[in-house]
């Protein structure tokens, strides 16, 4: 080992802090030079925040001195959370601590309690700086172009504004937005100093407003030139030379169902009674990895991107819109690639008994939306069901089988949040014209239960494998949140027995929402249960997915837009298609899986906050034209130093304390504030009446105040319900709770597909109550298609699972 890996394993094997004459006496160092360069190396681990010192000159890792080293997320209002790789819980800074500390850099903390007995940091060091660039406003004082400018930032988390170099303005203007590059951070005597290195537009230009949440969440909004000329190489057809070693699905009635506006056309499906009674359902994704070849420019791209992110008025694509839009989407009447996952189910519980993994090439027979599916299914529309005529016994056979997916689901215990999305519709200056809610009618459900049943289908089948694989997992909820919840739901009479702190499993959820289904507090509750769970997220080890209440789960269904999904289908082609199973390959995906899952997770936060930020500014911006109105509204949050309320169309503002008709108490435990002299109430929940009071569009922020006092609905529930907690499996230190194995184990991982797993090449898997198809299925074409690729045995030849 060299000297850094030396050091690091002496001191992780000590208890205590040890001196630089300890650590040259254990590392048996004799001569001035190898003195020198322990010192040299001491001093860069510390700098990196690896080890840490002592007062009296003693090193030791962080944990043993009782320190942690992570990113700061600094709040407007002057406190902190630190975030620590490995750590499930933030370290709470106070405003004190942070004084030459700028959100986003990377800091070195003591623990200590307050004097609450929560923990919080003391700064040690700041090791090194996260910010370099940042999007704010051009800014003159009093517009004399004789002084230095200075920049505002957009995001009000950096508490500073740095001043422009004189020469690195690009000829910036008073007012224009533009993207800086810090040279210079404050000293206490100097503001900073910046360059700017873009010029996005003046701030009242259409469309600049957006552009400036795209640069400030640094997503990227051209593709360079190697990726957009691979893209051009791409054939506008699908070849059919392309059409080998795939089971050909042409002739099959398969429909792809999207919205209206979609253009990214990735799924399609076909679903059909087979002659034993059994539902056979296909899910048919476009075969994005035949064109984006592993380490090429567009797969560089597209693992940076990480997904495309859905704005108020535009799309910023992970690939571009040749392949998005063109080849890669499944438009009616043309030859597509595709990977298909057909499953057979059993119509008396749901259950998937048989299914299978294959290549494919289909040619979809129409382009359905949303709408027309639920007026054929509704028989809602004459011209739509006379138009569709010949078709609707498929939809009417769709809405069946999503009914017997649902009720599978809902047995398990999947928890269903049904909460209204609002779409801004903006004019073609991007101004908001209106807000109007999404329908999700049962034609948007159906097709949420043909890809759940996929994805849930893919990843147990790479699960069984025992193969590296990408999953989608969402961890049990934290104790102590389910505590304060269900202290929470207490209040209105749903009582949980449970012992205190233990975990649960998804079905006691389920059924506090079906409790309160209907009820005045059905919304209330929702949003609280969802507050008090954790993110999703990608990981590489399977963890399962307790929100759907599933052991296995992966995301299979959009890999135009989702690079994890075109990871699974790369790996889907590698282990089933090509039966690669060799170590080299198993090696080269453990090493890889887990950094690319990361990234995947990272991204998605940044599409989601960017998302939020435009719905955000264009409701603000919307609401302004609102200013003095007066509205309908329900308390949705209630804090310490005011309430939100939210309106019908999704809307939320926030009642300030100090604009409120009393001195008003927080009672945290019930999420309620009290008059002192009156005594009134409010609740989350309650219907009030507000009028918009003030608008700030730089903060994306509403101000109501109160014009009609609550009312409080009556619940229908006469009597208190109490609902018996049923205990959650342990997690098991980031190994598979579910019989898998973890990251520690994956040097020990056995032969991919040995006797008994459904990896194994040549054998079928038995399940129990399997019944052989015997109506002419997808799967049974392609075992008749088998015969026809002799040109390539390696791929085509070969039963697959």
């Amino acid at each position: 080992m060299n000297l850094r890996d030396q050091l690091l394993e002496i001191l992780q094997a000590s208890e205590k802090p040890l001196s630089v004459d300890q650590l040259t006496e254990r590392l048996q160092l004799a001569s001035t030079d190898d003195f020198k360069e322990l010192i040299r190396t001491l001093n860069a681990l510390e700098e990196e925040g690896a080890i840490g010192r002592t007062r009296t000159n003693r090193y030791g890792t962080l944990a043993t001195l009782g320190q942690v080293a992570g990113i700061i997320s600094i709040h407007q209002r002057g406190f902190g959370f630190l975030s620590v790789e490995g750590e499930a819980e933030d370290v709470f800074l106070p405003p004190d601590q942070l004084k030459d500390v700028y959100h986003g850099d990377t800091i070195l903390v003591k623990k200590r309690e307050d004097n609450r007995g929560k923990t919080e940091g003391i700064l040690l060091k700041v090791l090194k700086r996260g910010l370099s660039e940042f999007v704010g406003t051009y800014t003159l004082p009093s517009g004399r172009l004789d002084q230095f400018a200075f920049i505002e930032p957009d995001d009000k988390r950096i508490n500073f504004w740095p001043v422009v170099n004189p020469d690195k303005s690009l000829g910036a203007v008073d007012g224009h937005k533009v993207v800086v590059r810090i040279t210079k951070y404050p000293d206490g005597r100097f503001a900073g100093a910046c360059d700017v290195v873009r010029i996005i537009g003046h701030k009242n230009d259409p469309g600049v407003d957006i552009l400036s949440i795209v640069y400030k969440h640094g997503i990227p909004t051209e593709f360079p030139e190697d990726v957009i000329a691979q893209a051009n190489a791409v054939p506008d057809e699908a070849d059919e030379k392309d059409f080998i070693g795939r089971v050909d699905l042409r002739d099959e009635t398969i429909f792809t169902i999207d919205g209206e506006d979609a253009k990214d056309l990735d799924d399609a499906v076909h679903v059909k009674k087979l002659d034993n009674g059994n539902y056979e359902l296909g899910v048919h994704i476009a075969d994005v990895s035949h064109y984006v070849k592993e380490g090429s420019p567009l797969d560089v791209e597209a693992f940076e991107r990480g997904t495309s992110v859905y704005l108020v008025d535009r799309v910023i694509p992970m690939l571009p819109h040749r392949l998005s839009n063109g080849i890669c989407s499944l438009n009616p009447h043309v030859n597509r690639l595709t990977l298909s996952c057909v499953m057979e189910i059993s119509p008396q519980n749901g259950k998937v008994v048989r299914h299978d993994l294959f290549p494919s090439v289909i040619k979809t027979t129409e382009r359905m939306t949303y709408t027309n599916v639920r007026e054929i299914i509704e028989r809602d529309d004459e011209e739509t069901l006379k138009k569709y005529e010949p078709f609707i016994g498929e939809f009417d056979l769709m809405a069946e089988l999503a009914e017997v997916l649902r009720k599978r689901r809902n047995s398990r215990g999947a928890i269903n949040f049904d909460f209204a999305e609002a779409k801004v519709v903006v004019n073609e200056e991007g101004k908001p014209a209106d807000i109007v809610l999404r329908p999700r009618s049962v034609a948007e459900k159906l097709i949420e239960e043909f890809m759940l049943a996929a994805n849930e289908t893919v990843a147990e089948h790479f699960h069984k494998m025992d193969v590296p694989f990408i999953y989608r997992v969402h961890d049990n909820p934290k104790p102590d949140k389910l505590d304060f919840f269900f202290d929470f739901v207490a209040n209105f009479g749903v009582h949980i027995e449970r012992i205190k702190g233990q975990t649960v499993e998804p079905k006691t959820l389920q059924k506090i929402l079906k409790a309160i289904d209907g009820e005045p507090e059905e919304p209330v509750i929702s949003t609280i249960m969802l507050r008090s769970m954790q993110q999703a997220k990608y990981d590489d080890v399977s963890l399962g997915h307790f929100g759907l209440a599933t052991d296995f789960y992966t995301h299979f269904t959009s890999p135009i837009r989702r690079y994890p999904d075109l990871i699974v289908h790369r790996l889907m082609r590698t282990y089933v298609f090509n039966n690669d199973l060799s170590e080299k390959t198993i090696a080269k995906y453990e090493d890889r899986l887990g950094a690319i899952a990361e990234q995947a997770s990272k991204r998605e936060r940044r599409s989601v906050d960017a998302e939020r930020e435009t719905q955000a500014l264009k409701k603000a911006e919307y609401m302004e034209a609102h200013l003095g109105e007066e509205f309908d509204g329900v308390v949705a949050g209630v804090t310490n130093f005011g309430m939100f309320i939210e309106l019908p169309n999704t809307i939320e503002g926030l009642v300030r304390l100090q604009s409120m008709d009393d001195y008003y108490h927080f009672d945290e435990s019930q999420l309620m504030l009290l008059g002192e002299r009156t005594k009134r109430q409010f609740r989350i929940g309650d219907a009030v009446r507000v009028k918009v009071d003030a608008v700030n569009l730089d903060e994306r922020t509403i101000d109501f105040t109160v014009v009609g006092m609550p009312k409080r609905e009556q619940s229908s529930r006469r009597q208190p319900t109490t609902i018996k907690a049923k205990g959650g499996r342990p997690k098991k230190d980031e190994k598979d709770r579910r019989g898998g194995r973890g990251r520690d184990d994956k040097k020990k991982r056995g032969k991919p597909g040995r006797p008994g797993k459904p990896g194994k090449p040549g054998e079928k898997p038995k399940r129990d109550g399997e019944k052989s198809s015997q109506g002419r299925s997808a799967l049974d074409l392609k075992k008749k298609d088998k015969h026809k690729r002799k040109g390539d045995a390696k791929r085509g030849a070969k039963k697959r699972r």
